[in-house]
C-alpha cells in the first residue's frame, strides 16, 4: 500500500481515538442506563464530524492533484470510505442512544446484552490504523468479521422483542428497543465497509469482503501463491460480474498470468458450464479453467489468460488489414462451428418474445419510445408494441431448419483476436447453447452500430464489416437451404437495435437504433405469408448513417 498523506492519516487516528471514546461512553450507559450518560457521548457530534470533514478534504486535495497514479487513486478513495464509515459508527451510536432514552421501561431494552459486542466494535475499530499502516489482510478481514457477531446479536434481540410485542402492553418501549438493536446492528455494515476498503488498498482492486475469499479460495486451488499477486480491474459485465487480471506483484505492467471472473453463483456456474461445453464440443476456442470456487450465493472461476485484442478494439484502433484479417479469422471460426455442430433438430429463437420481455427495461431509460398508436396527422401509425404482437405470431411459425452450438452473447467485446497466432477465442459463455445461429449473427451485426463513435471513416468501416458479416452469413445460410435465414434475421435485428438501447444514454443514436427495428418489423410484417423466404434486407442501407 502507498504511503499516506500526513493529513489523512493524522484525523484518522484521532477520530479512531475519539470514536472508541464514544463507543466507551455508549458501553457504559448499556451498563447503567442513564441520561447523563446518553448526553455525553450525543454532545460529541462535533467531534467525530469535523474529523471525518478533514479526513474527506485531505482526500480530495490528493484526488485533485495533476498526476495521481492508479495506485493512488485507489488509496485515496479508500481512505475517505474509511473515515466516512467511522463517521456513521458514531451517528448510529448516537441515534441508538436517542432510541434507547425513548425507552421508559429499560428492563425491556435489556441493556446487558450489548455490553459484550460493543466491546467487540471497539477493538474492531483499534485494528483500523495498524491495518491500514502494514497493508494486513488478517487484520482487516478480522475488523469485517466483526458483523457475523452483530448479526447473532440482532437476531436474537429482534426474536425476543417481536416474542414480547406479542404478549406486552409497553409496545412503544419494544418498538424503541429494536430500533436501539436495529442501529447497533447497522455497525457491522460500517466495520465491512471499512474491511472492504483497507482490503482494496491492499490488494490494488475494489473489492467486496465475500469476494475478497472467494478470489483467496479460488487462488489457492492453482499454481500460482496469492500473496505474489495483484489484481488490475479489466472490466464490469452488466450482470454485475466484475473480471480481473491476476499479474506478479513483482512483474507490474508485465504479463498477464490469469484472468479472475467472480459473481453470483448461478451466472458463474452458467459460465463454467459454457466454457466446459465447448471444450468438449470445439476444443482450443474458449479459455482453460484454472480454478473454481463457490461460496455462499457467490462463486468465482481462475480461468486462462488469452492474448490479443477483442473485436472491438480492432474495428476501433488497428489498421484496415488487421480488420479485415480478424473479420476473415471470425468467419471461418463460425462457419466451421456452425458446420461441426449442426444438428437437425428445430430452432426456435423466440426474439420477439425477448423484445417483449425487455421492453419496461427499454422504457426506464428511454421512456419516449411508447407502446401506444401514435397520430401524423390524419393518418394513425400502429403502436410498437402491437407490431411485436404482430411479428410474435408470425416468428411462431418459422423455426429454424437447423441448431448449432451458439455463443449466446455475441457482442464485439467477448470475441478476442490473436494476430500472432491468427486465432479467434471467445469469452462470456455462460448463454452457450444449441440455438438458432442467427441469434448469434443479428447481436454481432448490432453490436457493431450501437459503438457510440461518430468519427465518419470508423462508421464507414463498422458498415463494411457489418455487411461482410452478412454476407458470409448469408452465403452459409444458402449452402444449408435455409430460405427463411433472412426474415429470421430481420425479426432478429428488430429485437437487438431495439433492446440495445438501454445501454445507450445518447438520445439521437438510442432513436436511430429504436427506428430501425420499428422499420424493420414493419418490413417483415409486410411480407406476405409464405413468401418470407423470398425477403431480403436492405443491409448497407440499415447499417448506414
Amino acid at each position: 500500500m502507498a504511503e499516506l498523506p500526513r493529513a489523512i492519516e493524522e484525523n484518522l487516528h484521532f477520530l479512531c481515538a475519539e470514536l472508541d471514546g464514544q463507543l466507551a461512553g455508549l458501553q457504559d450507559y448499556f451498563d447503567a442506563p442513564e441520561t447523563g450518560a446518553a448526553q455525553k457521548v450525543i454532545q460529541r457530534a462535533g467531534y467525530t464530524d469535523n474529523l471525518w470533514s478533514r479526513v474527506h478534504a485531505a482526500s480530495q486535495r490528493g484526488l485533485s492533484a495533476k498526476k495521481v497514479t492508479a495506485a493512488r487513486k485507489l488509496l485515496l478513495q479508500n481512505m475517505d470510505m474509511v473515515g466516512r464509515n467511522l463517521d456513521l459508527i458514531s451517528r448510529l451510536a448516537r441515534r441508538s442512544l436517542l432510541h434507547a432514552e425513548d425507552v421508559h421501561l429499560k428492563d425491556l431494552l435489556r441493556p446487558e446484552a450489548y455490553s459484550k459486542v460493543i466491546k467487540q466494535v471497539r477493538a474492531a475499530v483499534a485494528l483500523i490504523l495498524p491495518a491500514i499502516q502494514a497493508s494486513e489482510s488478517a487484520q482487516a478481514i478480522r475488523i469485517g468479521e466483526t458483523k457475523v457477531r452483530l448479526d447473532d446479536l440482532y437476531d436474537r434481540l429482534f426474536r425476543t422483542y417481536t416474542r414480547d410485542m406479542r404478549k406486552s402492553r409497553h409496545t412503544e418501549d419494544l418498538a424503541n428497543s429494536l430500533l436501539v438493536a436495529n442501529e447497533i446492528h447497522r455497525m457491522g455494515d460500517a466495520l465491512q465497509g471499512i474491511s472492504e476498503a483497507i482490503l482494496s488498498a491492499s490488494i490494488g482492486q475494489s473489492v467486496q469482503f465475500e469476494r475478497y475469499f472467494t478470489l483467496r479460495s479460488v487462488l489457492s486451488g492453482s499454481d500460482i501463491p496469492p500473496e505474489a499477486l495483484e489484481l488490475e480491474p479489466m472490466a464490469e459485465t452488466r450482470s454485475g460480474s466484475a473480471i480481473s487480471a491476476v499479474r506478479s506483484r513483482e512483474d507490474t505492467g508485465g504479463a498477464v498470468d490469469a484472468v479472475f471472473k467472480d459473481g453470483t453463483l448461478q451466472k458463474v456456474r452458467e459460465e463454467r458450464a459454457g466454457m466446459k461445453s465447448w471444450h468438449s464440443i470445439y476444443p482450443g476456442l474458449a479459455p482453460k479453467i484454472l480454478s473454481y470456487e463457490k461460496r455462499g450465493q457467490s462463486a468465482a472461476l481462475l480461468i486462462e489468460y488469452l492474448p490479443g485484442h477483442t473485436f472491438e478494439h480492432i474495428l476501433l484502433n488497428e489498421s484496415d488489414a488487421q480488420v479485415k484479417e480478424a473479420l476473415k479469422s471470425l468467419s471461418t471460426t463460425l462457419r466451421d462451428i456452425w458446420k461441426s455442430t449442426r444438428t437437425d433438430e428445430p430452432a426456435d429463437m423466440a426474439s420477439m418474445r425477448q423484445l417483449a420481455g425487455r421492453m419496461n427495461d427499454v422504457r426506464r431509460i428511454h421512456p419516449e419510445f411508447g407502446p401506444g398508436a401514435m397520430r401524423l396527422g390524419a393518418c394513425e401509425i400502429e403502436g410498437f408494441d402491437d407490431l411485436v404482437a404482430r411479428a410474435h405470431r408470425r416468428e411462431k411459425a418459422l423455426s429454424a431448419p437447423f441448431s448449432v452450438h451458439i455463443h449466446g452473447d455475441f457482442n464485439l467485446d467477448n470475441v478476442i483476436y490473436d494476430p500472432v497466432e491468427q486465432k479467434i477465442r471467445f469469452v462470456d459463455l455462460h448463454r452457450s447453447r444449441y440455438m438458432d445461429y442467427v441469434q448469434d449473427v443479428s447481436v454481432f451485426m448490432v453490436s457493431n452500430y450501437r459503438l457510440q463513435v461518430q468519427d465518419g471513416p470508423i462508421r464507414r468501416r463498422i458498415a463494411d464489416v457489418v455487411c461482410d458479416f452478412h454476407a458470409m452469413s448469408a452465403k452459409f445460410a444458402r449452402a444449408q437451404k435455409d430460405r427463411t435465414f433472412e426474415y429470421r434475421l430481420a425479426l432478429g435485428l428488430a429485437r437487438s437495435f431495439a433492446t440495445s438501447t438501454r445501454y445507450i444514454y445518447d438520445k439521437a443514436h438510442a432513436r436511430l437504433m429504436f427506428q430501425r427495428s420499428r422499420f424493420l418489423l414493419e418490413q417483415a410484417l409486410t411480407c406476405p405469408a409464405g413468401r418470407e423466404n423470398r425477403f431480403k434486407l436492405p443491409i448497407r442501407e440499415l447499417f448506414s448513417d
